[in-house]
């Protein structure tokens, strides 16, 4: 199987955000715009995470799903406030093809087996926030990394997996946002152990990152969020809004907006193509499995 490139958006309220560790959100632009640019350039697949979902007790993403499932056909995966078979039903009828679950099946795991019963097992996505320990073990989080749940982050992988899960998005919160390299051990430990595709996210900053998490990491998709968002902004695809809430000039300043390379879908797919890594190409191939 070929590795999928996925775009992630961080959403809050109508808006695309981006921070660092999950944490300090500021304001990129409208989250429909980037997506159709994403699905231009050969995105294999979108994933909108409400990154506030769980803080309020809701997911609020409908509105932004629609706008986007009329001009963007590719699979889309949407996260955040899923608390219920009902809430994925609805997100679903919105125009999402997968639903990401993390704080609702970490609090009661057997959702993860009723959502895979009622919707397939290829609909239902557990997303796995992780930091590493000073010991080198790995604590699953929730809320952006900032809720303690308790479980060794490789278990509950395997756990996810026997429960009905497939796939998982597992994330670096010490690296996201920074551009230093996913964290390949933490990537590698969870391939390892279970079966289903493993979606690696947190810590793109160069094209090579994106390479190694798949070959040495055994990523069967990488999610990459800085990189797509930097390029955009950077090449003046999506429009400067002045009336969105927060600005971008924030970006020019940032050290890791230096760090990050900001690259376009078609540039990742191109590099890792002449590196022996076979990615899809086209709308049908998108959709192959």
């Amino acid at each position: 199987m070929h590795p999928r490139i996925i775009a992630r958006l961080d959403i809050k309220g109508p808006n695309l955000v981006k921070g660092v560790h999950l944490e300090g959100l500021r304001v990129l632009g409208r989250p429909e715009d980037f997506a159709r640019y994403y699905y231009e350039t050969g995105a294999d697949e979108l994933l909108y995470q409400d990154i506030v979902a769980s803080l309020y007790g809701r997911n609020s993403l409908h509105d932004v799903i629609s706008k986007t499932a009329r001009g963007v056909f590719i699979p889309l995966a949407v996260g955040g406030g899923l608390r219920s078979v009902e809430d994925i039903r609805s997100v679903l009828k919105a125009g999402a093809d997968k639903v990401v679950l993390n704080t609702a099946a970490i609090k009661n795991p057997e959702f993860i087996t009723a959502a895979s019963r009622r919707f397939g097992s290829s609909t239902i996505v557990v997303a796995i926030e992780c930091i590493r320990q000073a010991d080198g073990g790995y604590l699953a989080y929730t809320d952006n990394g900032r809720e303690f749940t308790g479980r060794d982050a490789i278990s509950w992988a395997v756990q996810a997996e026997e429960l009905g899960a497939g796939e998982l998005v597992v994330t670096s919160v010490d690296r996201e946002g920074t551009g230093t390299g996913f964290d390949l051990t933490l990537t590698k430990l969870v391939t390892s152990k279970v079966s289903i595709p493993v979606i690696a996210h947190g810590g793109a900053g160069q094209l090579q990152d994106i390479r190694d998490v798949i070959v040495e990491g055994g990523a069967d998709a990488v999610a990459v969020a800085s990189m797509l968002h930097y390029n955009a902004i950077t090449t003046q695809y999506v429009s400067a809004d002045e009336t969105l809430e927060g600005n971008r000039d924030f970006l020019k300043g940032r050290r890791t907006f230096q760090v990050v390379e900001a690259r376009a879908m078609n540039e990742i797919k191109q590099f890792l193509s002449t590196s022996g890594i076979a990615c899809r190409n086209g709308v049908a191939d998108r959709f192959a499995t």
